[in-house]
C-alpha cells in the first residue's frame, strides 16, 4: 500500500506544473513505491498535450480529467477519492518542493494518529526569508487580525484556536478529512482552508500542526492587487461563517477594521515611494464592505 498520496489539481497550469512535479521527486526521500501522484485537470485548454508531456517524464503518475471544472476543492475531492494512501498532500502546481519533507511528515503521523492537518514553511522565495504560512480567521477582532497577524508572522509562530494552514501545500489524514466531509464544493476557490480548520477542530479537537523547520516555495510573485480576488475572501467567509454561527455583522465590521489599517500601512509605504496600486484595490474593497454592511 502507498504510504502517500500528492493531489494536484491543474487549470491551464503548463508553466507551473512541470517543475512542480520535478521537485517532487526530486526532493522525494522515501521509496519509489510508497509514493503516488495525482493530477486532475479541471479542463485546460492543453490538456491532452499537457498530460502527454507528463506521461513521457513521469509515466507512473496518476491523470485524471475532471468531468467538469468545479472549482478547487471539487478537483481535490476527485484526486483524494482515486487515492490510495492514508496521508495525502495537497499541492498548488505552482509550488514547488525544495527539500526533503516526506519522511518526517509521516514519522509525525505515524507516531500521532489524532494528527489531522499539517502545514510547512511557506516561502517566497529560496532565500527562505519570507513566509506567510498560515492567516488568522476573520471570526476574531479586525485591529487584533492584524497585530496578531504581524507579530506570528515576524516570530513565526502558530495557533491552531485562531488561525489556519495556508491551502497552497498540506498534508491531511484522509480518513478524518474524509469525515468532515472534504472540501466543500460549494466554494469555488479562495477561502476553503477556515472551514476545513473549523470542521476539524469541531470533529477531533486538537489536530492541526505547523512545522516551521520544513519549507516549500509557493510562486506566487507579481501576482498584482485584485479588488476580486478581496471580494471573494469576503464572501468565502461570509460563508463559512454562517455555517458556525458567527453574526453577519461581525464578519463585516472585522474585514472594514482590517482594510482600514492596511489602508494605513499602505499610506506609509507610498509616502516611502511605493507604488499606490494596492490602496487603490483597498479603497474599492472598503467601498464595498459599507455597501453590504447593511
Amino acid at each position: 500500500m502507498k504510504r502517500l498520496s500528492i493531489v494536484i489539481v491543474t487549470y491551464n497550469s503548463e508553466k507551473d506544473i512541470y517543475d512542480s512535479l520535478q521537485s517532487i521527486y526530486s526532493n522525494s526521500d522515501i521509496p519509489q513505491e510508497d509514493l503516488e501522484v495525482i493530477v486532475v485537470d479541471n479542463g485546460s485548454r492543453n490538456c491532452s498535450e499537457m498530460f502527454s508531456r507528463i506521461r513521457d517524464e513521469h509515466n507512473d503518475v496518476i491523470l485524471l480529467e475532471n468531468t467538469h471544472n468545479g472549482g478547487y476543492g471539487q478537483g481535490n475531492n476527485v484526486g483524494i477519492s482515486h487515492s490510495s494512501a492514508p496521508i495525502v498532500m495537497i499541492m498548488n502546481p505552482d509550488v514547488r518542493l525544495i527539500e526533503p519533507v516526506f519522511s518526517k511528515v509521516l514519522r509525525a503521523y505515524d507516531g500521532d494518529d489524532s494528527l489531522g492537518i499539517y502545514g510547512m514553511n511557506e516561502m517566497l522565495d529560496e532565500k527562505r526569508d519570507s513566509h506567510h504560512s498560515y492567516i488568522c480567521t476573520y471570526m476574531m477582532n479586525g485591529y487584533l487580525w492584524v497585530l496578531l497577524t504581524g507579530l506570528t508572522n515576524r516570530m513565526n509562530m502558530y495557533f491552531q484556536k485562531w488561525q489556519y494552514i495556508h491551502g497552497a501545500c498540506f498534508f491531511v489524514r484522509k480518513e478524518m478529512f474524509n469525515a468532515i466531509g472534504g472540501f466543500d464544493e460549494s466554494i469555488f476557490m479562495y477561502g476553503e482552508e477556515d472551514d476545513i480548520r473549523c470542521r476539524m477542530l469541531a470533529k477531533y479537537g486538537k489536530c492541526i500542526k505547523y512545522d516551521s523547520t520544513l519549507h516549500f516555495v509557493h510562486k506566487s510573485e507579481g501576482r498584482k492587487p485584485n479588488v476580486e480576488y478581496e471580494k471573494t475572501l469576503v464572501e468565502v467567509a461570509l460563508k463559512n461563517h454562517k455555517k458556525v454561527g458567527y453574526p453577519k455583522e461581525s464578519t463585516i465590521r472585522n474585514f472594514i477594521r482590517i482594510t482600514r489599517l492596511q489602508m494605513l500601512i499602505e499610506k506609509i509605504k507610498i509616502h516611502r515611494g511605493k507604488s499606490d496600486e494596492r490602496y487603490k484595490v483597498l479603497q474599492e474593497l472598503m467601498s464595498y464592505l459599507r455597501q453590504i454592511n447593511v
